[in-house]
């Protein structure tokens, strides 16, 4: 067994073609779907009609705003930008007053109205205070607004707010769906391909070569399952340190428990794969049903969008046995919803069983028949 697994290791070595490929094709499709993972801005451009204004209580108060980014350009750039879609919307900002010029009618366009008009509703509410106060000198004003910033970060009271949505609410986070989904999906491509040579060689009759050697079957199986098993999640290892050290995407803090929990969903995949490799008898069927059911289950399982969304109880009932949803619940559940180990033990336990089962019955398939 020591032996197969020492060349195969000197084939990855000597062609990582394949392995490389897909691992960059994960990496690629995910920072493009997903993003870099930071919090993301959307950049809104505003005209000041007076240049006074991005100095002002306005401009500060824009500028530390965490949701949009505020680009003080010209008019004439503005309305370029809005016309032509690089921008949903933008402002036109005077001293007491704004005007919104909209793009694109969307959720956004109304979220950038309210921030600006929130801004100006604060400024009237300061100077309404500062008239009240009948502060009257530069430094009686500075008193007052530091008063009133420290009311603010020392309420009389606190009010709790829960979310209506309770705890069965979906929580969507684009990066971490497209990381998780292209990742699981690709993996199935390198695990199947890594058996592919198990077809070849018993079509070849280099195992029934092999029988006569010292080297017992249980061992070839043996030996296979577990290089395939590591390059699969050698793959996915390397995206996700590429993604936390890279681009900065800190898993929520659970960056090791992620990388230990997807271990069930890698072994399912093996024995998907060597259960294909049992029904199929030429490498050109293998070649036609791999990316049949590596799209097939990308799509069932939550992989390409959120199995949430998803209405048809056929598909529904065809996702429950398929290994893409439940590492996907392994996953969304570990970074994005914190769910302790407990909680997570039912798709675990799913995956692991499918694993066992679909390894029995490839490998019973394999001894039954001759490729």
């Amino acid at each position: 067994m020591i032996g197969i697994l020492l060349a195969k290791f000197r084939m990855f070595i000597r062609n990582p073609f394949v392995f490389v490929l897909f691992t960059g094709m994960s990496i690629g499709f995910a920072l493009m779907v997903g993003g870099t993972g930071g919090a993301s801005t959307i950049h809104v451009p505003v005209y000041a009609e007076d240049d006074s204004v991005k100095d002002s209580f306005i401009g500060e108060k824009l500028k530390t705003n965490e949701a949009y980014s505020f680009n003080w350009i010209s008019e004439e750039e503005m309305k370029e930008q809005i016309s032509n879609g690089k921008a949903e919307a933008g402002a036109i900002l005077s001293e007491n007053d704004f005007q919104i010029i909209v793009g694109v009618d969307s959720a956004n366009a109304s979220m950038i109205e309210e921030t600006i008009r929130g801004a100006y509703v604060e400024k009237l509410r300061q100077e309404q205070i500062l008239e009240a106060s009948n502060a009257e000198s530069e430094s009686e004003k500075e008193k007052v607004l530091e008063e009133l910033e420290a009311a603010k970060n020392s309420p009389a009271f606190t009010i709790k707010t829960s979310s209506l949505g309770g705890s069965d609410t979906v929580v969507y986070d684009n990066t971490f769906h497209s990381l998780f989904g292209f990742t699981l999906f690709f993996v199935i491509y390198t695990i199947a391909y890594n058996l592919l040579p198990v077809l070849i060689e018993k079509k070849d009759g280099i195992w029934d070569r092999m029988i006569l050697s010292p080297v017992k079957k249980w061992e070839m199986y043996v030996a296979n399952l577990i290089y395939s098993f590591f390059e699969g999640y050698l793959q996915v290892l390397i995206i996700f340190l590429v993604f936390r050290y890279w681009v900065g995407v800190d898993f929520n803090g659970r960056f090791a428990e992620t990388l230990l929990l997807l271990m069930p969903y890698v072994f399912a995949i093996v024995a998907l794969s060597i259960f294909l490799t049992a029904v199929t008898k030429t490498v050109q069927q293998f070649n036609a049903v791999i990316p049949i059911v590596a799209v097939s289950m990308a799509m069932i399982g939550g992989a390409y969008w959120p199995i949430e969304i998803v209405e048809s109880k056929i598909l529904l009932a065809l996702s429950k046995i398929n290994p893409v949803t439940y590492g996907m619940e392994v996953l969304n559940g570990t970074a994005v919803y914190g769910y302790p180990l407990e909680e997570l033990l039912y798709p675990i336990s799913i995956l692991l069983l499918m694993g066992v089962v679909l390894t029995g019955i490839g490998i019973h398939l394999m001894e039954r028949r001759h490729v």
